[in-house]
């Protein structure tokens, strides 16, 4: 990149936030907005960052390039003012995609599991010593930082297929993940977002490699047109690498694995469930591909601390567990509450143990993903034994009349009898500590704020923020 001064428009993004790092660390001059204060914005002050809170005209003085996240609207005063002045403007995407370029570029999609399929890979490239650069959608507790600077010319990043900007990479090496209903505020309908992800796959270079899960069936049909090489990984025999005698025990687990015929061994994973096993068969394949020994492939995987708001387990002054975690879809909520049900019902040993409660806490993101999947968001709660759910994270967008928490509510009550019910945030904490036992488990669950009732609740300050 060939620009001396950057401006991020929403510089406080996970995402935004870790772009904004690399470039101050390769010396150019960086400076960025946003709404609200945060700890990530408090550690980009402390590299160099200018911050600015608010948006205003006067922010991008002495700017040579914009780059602005998908959450901001074309309305922004600062959008408009660059182009007045004629200051290219980017989306974030464009510019993590100029990083990239004539990097070893590793590109993670999917549905689900991008950020912890990324953050395992860039663990397992800095263990092998290939020394990467990484820009993740989360906190890798391994770094305690969501970006890794790296010496060698390996770039690992998310590709966020939310409003198609993941077609702006050209990977070496694409690891696809899933392919779910998702997003359909931004695609006309399924089939849209199933060729968005087609495209994807085309854009992996000619020499590169796809591996991609074999597993789910709108890849698998992707790839059967698919004419550059690739490689599939899941539980399925038929995949190039798969895993099977998986145990579950208490938050990690256990697997065996076979590559194209030949018994690579057993593998631990630090981090629970099934569907985390199944991101680090991406994670092996790609080692493979790379010719990292299988020996720093395993170590990697045992190592491996996980990321923030996946699974996360709080500290708690009472008798209770608490877990964070980021799912805001139906297929993550399913997900999410199997592997704590999992985790409760076996100990490290593999013993199982007396059936805990489940105390699950949502908050629905977004309005659309709501209206678009009520009905799946109703049914995903089935291993919860109590239910909160509270008001929707707008994220930017405008209420739609009929679509509220409330609604959801109903909806969950009509399947799942009983113990459900609507609380608003401020409230959830105390109400949680009215309906808690000994040895429950308390679940909070979405990708926006939900995470500070579990903080307050870690904290023991309930009431008092």
């Amino acid at each position: 990149m060939n620009y001396n001064n950057i401006h991020f428009v929403g510089i406080g993004g996970i995402g935004m936030s870790g772009i904004a790092a690399i470039l101050k660390s390769k010396g150019r001059k960086v400076s960025g907005s946003d709404i609200k204060d945060s700890v990530l914005l408090d550690s980009l002050r402390r590299q160099g960052v200018v911050i600015s809170i608010g948006h205003r005209e006067e922010n991008i003085n002495g700017a040579d390039l914009l780059v602005y996240s998908s959450a901001i609207k074309p309305d922004n005063p600062e959008i408009i003012e660059a182009r007045k002045r004629k200051i290219p403007v980017m989306k974030r995407a464009e510019c993590l995609a100029a990083l990239m370029k004539d990097k070893i570029s590793i590109v993670v999609s999917g549905s689900h599991g991008k950020t912890t399929t990324s953050s395992l890979s860039s663990c397992l490239l800095s263990m092998a010593g290939l020394f990467p650069t990484a820009a993740i959608g989360g906190l890798v507790l391994n770094w305690n930082n969501n970006i890794c600077l790296g010496q060698s010319d390996y770039f690992v990043a998310e590709a966020d297929e939310s409003d198609g900007t993941f077609l702006n990479y050209e990977p070496d090496y694409s690891l696809v993940m899933n392919i779910d209903h998702e997003h359909l505020d931004y695609y006309a309908d399924f089939s849209g977002i199933i060729e968005a992800f087609g495209m994807f796959l085309e854009k992996t270079k000619d020499k590169g490699c796809v591996i991609a899960c074999g597993d789910d069936k709108n890849i698998k049909n992707l790839l059967s047109h698919f004419h550059k090489r690739y490689l599939t990984f899941g539980f399925a025999a038929e995949n190039d690498i798969s895993a099977g005698d998986v145990v579950l025990r208490g938050y990690a687990s256990e697997f065996s694995c076979v590559y194209k015929a030949k018994i690579l061994g057993k593998f631990k994973l630090s981090v629970p469930g099934r569907h985390n096993i199944s991101n680090s068969l991406a994670v092996i394949a790609l080692g493979l591909e790379l010719g990292i020994d299988i020996k720093k492939i395993y170590e990697s995987l045992v190592e491996y601390r996980g990321t923030g708001r996946r699974l996360q387990v709080k500290s708690n002054p009472g008798n209770f567990l608490i877990i964070d975690d980021y799912a805001h879809h139906p297929t993550e909520i399913k997900a999410a509450l199997a592997s704590v049900r999992s985790m409760l019902d076996t100990d490290e040993t593999g013993t199982n143990l007396r059936r805990r409660r489940i105390i699950a806490v949502f908050q629905p993101h977004r309005y659309s993903r709501t209206k678009f999947l009520l009905d799946d968001f109703s049914k995903s709660f089935a291993l919860a034994d109590h239910i909160i759910i509270t008001d929707i994270y707008a994220a930017n967008e405008l209420p739609i009349a009929g679509i509220t928490a409330e609604a959801l509510c109903e909806k969950i009550k009509k399947i799942k009898a009983g113990n459900v019910e609507f609380i608003r945030k401020e409230e959830i904490a105390g109400r949680i500590l009215e309906i808690v036992s000994l040895d429950d488990v308390v679940v909070t669950l979405g990708a926006g704020d939900i995470g500070k009732v579990a903080d307050e609740l870690s904290s023991g300050n309930i009431g008092k923020n």
